[in-house]
């Protein structure tokens, strides 16, 4: 049985060691274009938008932003995305029930969190807000006492996620009416309420 030389032995690991530190390398120069594919971070496309950015559609049209995103679509369901950042406020997500079934779900880096049909539409209209709990806090205290709202506020579990919008079409007519229907979803940022006459008045000195 021969015995590998001192020599020998030193030559294999260095050359083992160049190769974990080729392949090392590598790996943290792709990241970047990993992550950068990644649905979490194309679904930030949409932040500057007031509607839903198109990912899968039905009717034909140019192309989904950034390429396919889902690797077997639906066929029969048209997609959209909401993508938020809650430094900058709640999101709320409105749509208007229809003959089509919409569906609305919530999600952070790690997976959904919340999920409603167009079946909890209050009068016709589905209002969704996401927000900190901080923000929760400071809704309910500016809550008037006796008025109810249809806002469902929804408690995000990071403050960077995005909304999935989803709208089947049933038959090959429905496809144009489900493209359309995503996209008259509005998404928008709720700013602070502006102050009346009088509050801004009792400011001054």
């Amino acid at each position: 049985m021969r015995v590998m030389s001192r020599s020998a032995f030193l030559l294999a690991t260095a050359c083992g060691l160049v190769i974990a530190g080729i392949v090392h390398i590598a790996t943290v120069l792709a990241i970047p274009r990993f992550s950068e594919g990644d649905a979490f971070t194309r679904a930030r496309a949409s932040e500057t938008l007031d509607h839903p950015l198109r990912i899968h559609g039905l009717a034909g049209g140019p192309p989904a932003a950034g390429g396919a995103w889902l690797p077997n679509p639906d066929p029969a369901v048209s997609v959209g995305v909401c993508s938020y950042d809650l430094d900058d406020g709640p999101m709320r997500v409105s749509a208007q029930s229809g003959s089509l079934m919409l569906s609305v779900s919530m999600h952070s880096r790690r997976g959904a969190f919340y999920a409603v049909t167009d079946q909890a539409a209050v009068r016709g209209g589905l209002d969704l807000v996401v927000m900190t709990r901080a923000q929760y806090d400071e809704a309910l205290a500016n809550d008037v006492a006796g008025e109810v709202t249809r806002d469902v506020r929804i408690i995000a579990p990071a403050r960077r996620g995005f909304a999935v919008v989803r709208v089947i079409a049933a038959l090959p007519s429905e496809r144009a009416a489900a493209d359309a229907a995503v996209q008259a979803v509005s998404c928008t940022i709720d700013s602070p309420a502006e102050p009346t006459g009088d509050e801004a008045g009792s400011g001054k000195s």
